[in-house]
């Protein structure tokens, strides 16, 4: 197959292009930075260096974006031209090249704010049945795109797939009240639980939509690792997430203790997969229990793949606690 994978110098993008060439795929990389894995410079708003770059080619992975550090950084305007129109440059593009499939790659950042639960004392149990409520132009233009996707989808008959990727950049959380309390490796062990996701497993989950989409047609999917979490557990993850955590790891505590780490005393919501797994038939391989067993063995929990890639650093190699996000948290995620 013929790929076009947009946003090819970034850390998702390298992942995509290494992985999917490594398996025989005619890949070709669009991105405004320069890379080894960049076959074309230019940007994802420009027509003309798209419409090159997307001639030829049987499907599109559109990866490129701007993220939520930029906020801090980029004008409003900026994320409408790349993440607004420069998605739909590209899906116009693809329509007009006769493209066989599409997959978008957003962000489970567009709930926003409906990740703040309506009662205090259970945490939210998100599915992509949760109507985003995006809180900052980030989310606004992701959420746009998205429905853009949808609306070129329905018009034109391009398949496409939508993959709604939970955290799975390596650069230090963004969180105050986290990053004052834990490590930066214990907060990403805890959030194997219930927000963050492998690179190796997104990378499948990518692999995985491009076979399903001519069969999907147009879906919406949250890419996260399993959680070993249920529904009926929300209101425990408030009240003692550590308790809950232990019913399923009895193990963990021990595990913890002897590196130092604790669990958050609360978990304010929980990404749930399910759908991804049953529609796309993605298998993802890195869990806590992954965490758990890695930890064990002194080995590292991080995928081959993610090692290889590292971070990236052109975003904001490392937010300060000065500046980091003072969105309140939901809840308190304090320490056990």
């Amino acid at each position: 197959m013929r790929i076009l994978i947009t946003g090819s110098s970034g850390h998702l993008g390298e992942a995509l292009v290494r992985e999917l060439g490594g398996e025989g795929h005619d890949v070709v990389g669009l991105d405004i930075l320069s890379a080894d894995t960049t076959t074309v410079t230019g940007s994802i708003s420009d027509r003309g260096a798209v419409r090159r770059a997307i001639e030829g080619m049987d499907a599109v992975i559109h990866a490129a974006t701007l993220h939520k550090p930029h906020v801090a950084t980029h004008s409003k305007q900026k994320f409408v031209d790349t993440n607004i129109t420069g998605t739909l440059t590209l899906l116009e593009e693809a329509v007009r090249a006769e493209v066989s499939r599409f997959v978008f790659t957003s962000t489970t950042s567009s709930f926003g704010n409906a990740l703040r639960p309506e009662q205090p004392n259970a945490a939210v149990w998100v599915t992509e049945d949760l109507a985003p409520i995006p809180r900052n132009i980030y989310g606004v233009t992701k959420t746009a795109a998205e429905d853009i996707c949808q609306l070129v989808a329905e018009e034109h008959g391009l398949p496409c797939v939508v993959l709604r990727t939970s955290r799975f950049f390596p650069e230090a959380d963004d969180m105050k009240h986290t990053m004052d309390d834990f490590a930066d490796a214990n907060i990403k062990a805890n959030e194997y639980l219930y927000r963050r996701v492998d690179i190796a497993d997104v990378v499948s989950a990518h692999r995985c939509a491009l076979e399903r989409a001519p069969q999907i047609g147009f879906g919406r999917f949250i890419i996260s690792a399993t959680t070993p979490f249920r529904r009926d557990d929300c209101k425990a993850l408030i009240e003692d997430a550590p308790a809950v955590v232990s019913r399923d790891f009895p193990d963990y505590e021990d595990v913890y203790a002897r590196i130092g780490w604790k669990m958050f005393r609360a978990i304010g919501r929980v990404y749930v997969n399910d759908r991804a797994r049953e529609q796309l038939g993605w298998s993802p391989r890195y869990d806590f229990a992954h965490v758990i067993e890695s930890l064990r063995t002194g080995d590292s929990p991080l995928s081959p793949l993610a090692r290889a890639i590292g971070s990236k650093g052109y975003h904001r190699p490392r937010l300060s606690r000065e500046s980091a996000s003072r969105d309140p948290p939901v809840p308190k995620e304090g320490s056990r």
